[in-house]
């Protein structure tokens, strides 16, 4: 796209660059590149109408935007969200991914006053977003699928990411070969890169009863490090980032930074690309990348790391043991230590996580059950259905009902259970959100992660300082704003989220599947987030779309200004019997 002075944007006009050189390897097969367009114009149409508020009813939706008018057919509305619908035609015209997303960019650049470069940058992160699905799906086309996946199966199993982001596959800086070992969805693996650094230039922190060196020490990874130094791991995209910085190679120069070279071992990237794992290691290892993922440059910033290790004291100090005896069968994954380095420009700090996932643990990242995954025989979890639906002789739809009932037993009840005990609520969407399955593929337990997505209410504050003193205190906020964060995380992207994808693939009825919900949330013990999403008449919903045409990084600035938000119809509305 190039941002005109007037609004009208042509509607095949893609930005130069748009993809970067090298981000795409080689050419795709037609059949997965037109499945990846498909999954790309949906969740672009999905942002749109979500995040203007415009109700969308059969036969076909009408968008007036500044390059004309967008005649979309509505293949099935939904009350959660995921619409489903079919090619869109622009003043007649068929378009696909990369021209509707420079229309929808053109039309915010005259609406929004937003500037061309933020339009242009919309549109590029978007049709390279387009071209890695488009790779992703054709690498996966064919695969045999395993029922019930595993913890790796999960990991690397989002071969399409978030429904509702225009750039869910979005990786500004790498490519080549580096893009290829860090991509999950193409089962990538690479060594680490272990850096030696003088000790008074070390920053550490840990909760776990040992200091982070040791912790590392134990993953027998790292090269023999010089006497007065300490190993530190790095992402070996980040490494070649970092040393090529002036003062990093002063550093090297005056032998304060040695570098090791490569671990000893190969380390899988996960669904989230920065944070890795390695079959009987003891941790898990989230490393800085200065990569722009989705709406995020993805270096680690301290405060999150000391969050983390804050945390981790949290669930020590008692709320651990207190959730283990509520709900036995639901685990927190904390990050209880970190190391980093104190130079100019940051770059080194890397988050040490808790790994309880062996190698085969059923334990599965619930967006990967609900990627769309074009061209790879749609959503797992609605292949799980049907397989369990075939094994005990029951519709699909009753099938599907009671896994969401399981699953608010399993994995929402917990987490509902540290607001109303706690005040704590956890940014439970589905990349953070784990459900474990038993042979045959039920919900029989679950794990949150995430060492940023920490809310204390602050009305609960003093109750946990008397708990833990000091701990977790650099996340408390207002306690409107908590429970609303709660009613987005846990309720629209997750809840409504699951709801959703199970409908748009056909597996189950939409509106019983809302029903069922709503009374399992009601046997529920009250807590502020389970208040909201049963009485409120709307709920926020964070808007990917205009927060990626704003430019956002979502880990910048106050937590209240982070992200874009809009107010949407709460479908489990009706207030508490």
């Amino acid at each position: 796209m190039t941002a005109p002075a007037s609004p009208a944007v042509p509607a095949g006009a893609v930005p130069a660059g748009a993809v970067p050189a090298g981000a795409v390897g080689g050419a795709v097969d037609p059949g997965a590149d037109g499945a990846a367009d498909g999954a790309v114009v949906e969740a672009l149409l999905r942002c749109w109408v979500r995040e203007h508020g415009l109700a969308v009813a059969p036969p076909e939706l009408a968008l007036r935007l500044a390059a004309g008018t967008l005649a979309v057919p509505v293949v099935a509305p939904s009350a959660t969200g995921w619409h489903r619908f079919g090619p869109p035609r622009l003043d007649g015209v068929a378009v696909g991914a990369a021209r509707l997303v420079a229309a929808m960019a053109g039309d915010l650049v005259a609406r929004r006053r937003l500037t061309p470069a933020q339009g242009d940058d919309l549109v590029a992160r978007t049709v390279a977003s387009r071209h890695r699905i488009a790779h992703h799906a054709a690498a996966r086309a064919g695969e045999p699928l395993a029922l019930p996946p595993t913890f790796l199966d999960g990991e690397q199993g989002l071969v399409a990411g978030h429904p509702f982001h225009p750039a869910a596959k979005s990786r500004q800086g790498l490519s080549g070969a580096h893009l290829a070992a860090s991509s999950p969805e193409l089962g990538g693996s690479f060594r680490l890169r272990w850096l030696a650094v003088d000790r008074s230039l070390v920053a550490t922190g840990s909760a776990a009863g040992r200091p982070a060196e040791a912790l590392l020490a134990e993953l027998g990874d790292a090269p023999p490090a010089p006497p007065g130094t300490t190993a530190v791991p790095l992402h070996p995209w980040q490494a070649g980032a970092v040393l090529a910085r002036p003062a990093v190679a002063r550093l090297v120069d005056a032998g304060a930074l040695h570098d090791l070279g490569p671990g000893a071992g190969a380390w899988s990237p996960t669904s989230s690309l920065r944070t890795v794992w390695r079959p009987g290691a003891a941790w898990m290892l989230k490393l800085s990348l200065a990569v722009r993922v989705t709406n995020s440059r993805r270096d680690n910033r301290r405060e999150e790391l000391r969050l983390g290790e804050q945390a981790a004291r949290l669930m020590e100090a008692g709320v651990g043991r207190r959730l283990a005896a509520a709900h036995p069968r639901f685990g927190v994954v904390t990050d209880p230590a970190w190391v980093g380095v104190d130079v100019a420009g940051g770059g080194f700090d890397t988050g040490i996580r808790g790994n309880p996932f062996p190698p085969g643990a059923p334990a599965v990242c619930v967006a990967a059950l609900v990627d769309a995954r074009p061209a790879c025989g749609g959503p797992v979890l609605a292949a799980l259905v049907h397989r369990l639906a075939a094994g005990t002789g029951r519709p699909p739809s009753a099938v599907a009902e009671e896994w969401v009932r399981r699953y608010v037993a399993e994995v929402v009840a917990p987490l509902a259970w540290l607001d109303a005990t706690f005040g704590i609520v956890l940014e439970a969407h589905h990349q953070n959100t784990l459900v474990t399955l038993d042979a045959h593929g039920w919900p029989v337990g679950g794990w949150y992660r995430d060492n940023q997505g920490w809310y204390v209410a602050a009305g609960a504050a003093a109750r946990l300082e008397r708990l833990a003193p000091g701990a977790a205190l650099d996340a408390v906020y207002d306690d409107g704003l908590v429970a609303r964060r709660g009613a987005y995380y846990l309720g629209v992207n997750n809840v409504l989220g699951l709801v959703g994808a199970l409908a748009a693939a056909g597996v189950a009825d939409e509106g019983r599947l809302l029903a069922g919900v709503r009374v399992a949330l009601v046997a529920l013990p009250p807590s502020p987030v389970l208040d909201v999403l049963l009485d409120a008449p709307c709920l926020p919903c964070k808007a990917n779309l205009l927060t990626c045409a704003d430019g956002r990084d979502e880990l910048d600035g106050p937590v209240e200004a982070q992200s874009v938000y809009v107010e949407v119809p709460n479908p489990l509305a009706g207030g508490r019997r």
